[in-house]
């Protein structure tokens, strides 16, 4: 099957891709054009550091249209532990397919997690490892950086897929499918996913609606990161106009969490430490801490922005354990000099410029003493 083709076309190309687990896009350093997959790469700060990178044909949205009109089946699959954006992408394109008669499979690894459930049409999410093989002409990954990003029993539920379509905006994304739509201006894919919408004129219900508003704005940080665009603020006035209650999605999205949460934040608190000049933070997360709490993966997305936001905080890091003795680290620049990525690619993980991550191999202490002799290496090189 195509599919089963396309799983080694990362390695096969040379580049490493990025894990873009529980990081938020922040488009600090990097934008390209919607016409190449990736035509160049320099500062949108006023810089010129052109990157090389694989240049490749992007799909027009006729192209991805004409997919969907001549298809009658299909599944939109995002990435394992999802976030706002890789849930609300699929629900919003899912649903604007179901809308134009077409049979549709909501699917991830890992489900919807709780803290997105109110979004409507959620229930229709299906954990991969529950539905065996799908029936479905056309596979649509979504805010998936990374073929295997989608987990194995996604793969393996799509793998009867005659097609498989690529809708990204990371930079890193290699343009693994049959049709790639990588636009790495766009804070979200949910922005895209509007965008394409309203390029082929296809319905956005108002499940669609509200799908693309959390996509949106939990990428982008409500609204606050840099990648946010005067098209972003455009598209979320015409969703206002297409019946979008603001201040209930919001509520729902920002002011609804489990009290769990908060004891979460009272245990990494405990945790936290600061270099001495305050430059530099981190708090890690223990295995038995969340079986104590009763932790689900979901509750640990967003935190490390609160330490990120401390006043003189250069840089901020969040280890955490995960079953069978690997370490996620989630770290955070503020500084474009600190190049968050770079730092990352350097324990085989990677991201964007001022957000990144890792999952290396513990222990915490060892994994933690390493990762911080690299982040007060660079501060020393660049004179922070």
């Amino acid at each position: 099957m195509l599919i089963a083709l396309t799983r080694g076309l990362g390695c096969l190309l040379g580049i490493r891709a990025a894990d873009h687990e529980g990081i938020p896009f922040d488009h600090g350093l990097f934008c390209v054009g919607r016409n190449d997959l990736v035509r160049s790469c320099t500062s949108a700060h006023g810089g010129d550091t052109p990157r090389v990178r694989i240049t490749m044909k992007s799909a027009t949205y006729a192209e991805i249209g004409e997919i969907f009109e001549t298809h009658d089946s299909f599944a939109v699959v995002s990435h394992v532990r999802p976030d706002g954006d890789a849930i609300g992408s699929i629900l919003a394109l899912g649903h604007s397919l179901e809308q134009k008669g077409k049979s549709v499979r909501y699917l991830n690894e890992d489900g919807c997690p709780e803290s997105l459930q109110f979004l409507p049409g959620s229930e229709k999410v299906e954990k991969s490892s529950e539905v065996g093989l799908v029936d479905a002409e056309v596979a649509i990954f979504l805010d998936t950086a990374a073929h295997a990003r989608v987990g194995e029993s996604s793969l393996r539920a799509v793998e009867g897929a005659k097609i498989l379509v690529n809708i990204d905006h990371h930079l890193s994304n290699p343009g693994y499918g049959d049709l790639n739509l990588i636009d790495a201006c766009s804070p979200a894919t949910g922005q895209i996913i509007y965008e394409l919408l309203v390029a082929i004129d296809y319905p956005i219900s108002h499940i669609s609606r509200d799908s693309i508003y959390v996509a949106t704005s939990t990428d982008t940080g409500s609204f606050q990161y840099s990648g946010t665009t005067q098209r972003t603020y455009e598209m979320a006035a015409d969703l206002v106009s297409r019946g979008l209650n603001v201040g209930e999605i919001n509520r729902l999205t920002y002011d609804n969490q489990p009290y769990r949460k908060v004891e979460l934040m009272r245990s990494l608190l405990n945790t936290l430490e600061r270099s001495d000049e305050g430059k530099l933070v981190w708090w890690d997360l223990r295995e038995t801490t969340k079986t104590q709490l009763g932790l689900v993966d979901d509750d640990t997305e967003g935190m490390i922005d609160f330490i990120r936001s401390v006043q003189g905080v250069i840089v901020a890091i969040f280890f955490e354990e995960l079953e069978g003795g690997k370490i996620r680290v989630s770290m955070r620049s503020k500084d474009e000099r600190i190049n968050a990525s770079h730092l990352c690619a350097s324990f085989g993980g990677g991201g964007h410029a001022l957000a990144a991550g890792i999952r290396m191999a513990g222990p915490l202490e060892i994994a933690r003493e390493r990762v911080l002799g690299e982040v007060r290496k660079a501060f020393r090189e660049v004179g922070v």
